[in-house]
């Protein structure tokens, strides 16, 4: 009898104890950046309320801030330490990114995936056989599974392998976001033409390379402009920010014009307050197609190169959005979008499509699936759930509904 045989046992044997101890699930969030915890919190938010679910957070690579990646949490105070957790028994481990954490005790491990945009030649999109070792993979698109069956990274069949969708996304459609609400609450008339200009992270960004000029002409052309920052281009310790604190230099353009920097990590809020995006190559860029509003697109080479970004999105990203080179030309596409705001829809529409697995109803199907890995039946606490808005229009999900 090996080694991992006999950690097998005890492991199913702590989990029996566990269980005869308390018949309650633990689950245990690690997140890198703010943005991680955006992407499990419509899950978290879902089940909160079910008295046999305890959710602990923890941030094995940042560990001394986790204060900062929690920001907002709502609940109980259940922030631990990576090592707190490494002497606890979770039913289920959670994460938006490749983040792995030993859990001696075991634990079933939930992959969610971050981000569309194919950069860094993706191991979201070029997997190798490590994918194995994840329990469950919560895919947002086809695309990306058909991806990991032909690298052999899962099998065709595998019981990881689940299509969910992007539950983070799920407010875009769902009409919980209203644009007018959002702009009076960032103090910007709704009755202004309004340009969101979401930049990447890199050295090579347009941030970088023409961020301030961009801002600035488009405030002088009387739009009111709202920026929204990765959270790593937010501090100059990240050598991706190009060691500018970009908050500090920004905030006062963005006041000269009537336009606003964005705080929260979670740019859902202000895509939808947004009339038109300008982005060079993010994940908000494909994010904001489901609201079928422009994009421009501000083609940067150095950046493709230098963060390797499959040619697929950046064909994808193309496709439905007006490419410029210049401060200048970027003007004056935008001009044109708001004069044809139709142009390009049908593209925008058929790249939302590919990449986005039924928006609006991928929470309840996330929900459903860990309930699964919980060994919980989602039925018996319908009344006790309280479920967002997304739920009282569900079809294929509506057993969660269900009493």
């Amino acid at each position: 009898m090996n080694f991992s045989h006999l950690m097998g046992l005890a492991r199913k044997a702590d989990k029996q104890w566990h269980r005869w101890l308390k018949d309650t699930r633990s689950v245990l969030v690690n997140a890198r950046t703010p943005m991680n915890y955006d992407i499990i919190a419509p899950i978290y938010c879902a089940m909160r309320s079910d008295p046999r679910v305890s959710f602990y957070f923890t941030a094995s690579e940042n560990s001394h801030r986790p204060s900062e990646i929690y920001r907002g949490f709502e609940g109980p105070e259940r922030i631990i330490s990576p090592r707190q957790a490494a002497l606890m028994k979770f039913d289920a481990y959670l994460v938006a990114d490749l983040l792995w954490v030993k859990l001696p005790r075991g634990s079933q491990r939930v992959l969610m995936f971050h981000g569309v945009a194919g950069k860094y030649g993706n191991i979201y999109d070029t997997p190798d056989r490590s994918m194995r070792e994840w329990d469950r993979l919560f895919f947002i698109n086809s695309r990306r599974m058909r991806n990991f069956i032909a690298a052999n990274a899962i099998d065709a069949d595998s019981p990881a392998a689940r299509l969910v969708g992007y539950p983070k996304l799920d407010c875009l459609v769902d009409g919980n976001l209203k644009r007018d609400k959002i702009l009076n609450s960032l103090g910007i008339d709704p009755a202004s033409r309004t340009v969101l200009y979401a930049p990447t992270w890199s050295p090579h960004s347009s941030l970088n390379a023409m961020g301030e000029e961009l801002i600035t002409r488009l405030s002088k052309a009387g739009y009111k402009v709202i920026v929204k920052l990765h959270d790593r281009s937010r501090s100059p310790q990240y050598v991706h920010s190009g060691g500018v604190d970009w908050a500090a230099r920004l905030e006062p353009i963005l006041k000269k014009g009537g336009g606003h920097l964005a705080c929260e990590s979670d740019a859902s809020p202000y895509l939808a307050a947004a009339d038109l995006l300008i982005t060079d190559h993010s994940s908000v860029g494909f994010e904001y197609l489901l609201l079928d509003r422009p994009v421009i697109r501000i083609e940067m080479p150095e950046l493709i190169a230098s963060t390797n970004i499959l040619p697929d999105y950046v064909s994808l990203l193309a496709e439905a959005s007006i490419t410029v080179r210049t401060p200048v030309q970027a003007v004056a596409a935008v001009e044109r979008s708001f004069a044809e705001p139709s142009h390009k829809s049908s593209a925008r529409k058929r790249v939302a499509e590919d990449l986005f697995y039924q928006p609006g109803t991928a929470t309840a199907r996330a929900v459903c699936e860990l309930y699964e890995v919980l060994e919980l039946d989602p039925i018996t606490v319908a009344s006790a759930v309280s479920l967002p808005q997304w739920a009282d229009n569900m079809g294929v999900e509506s057993k969660i509904l269900e009493s």
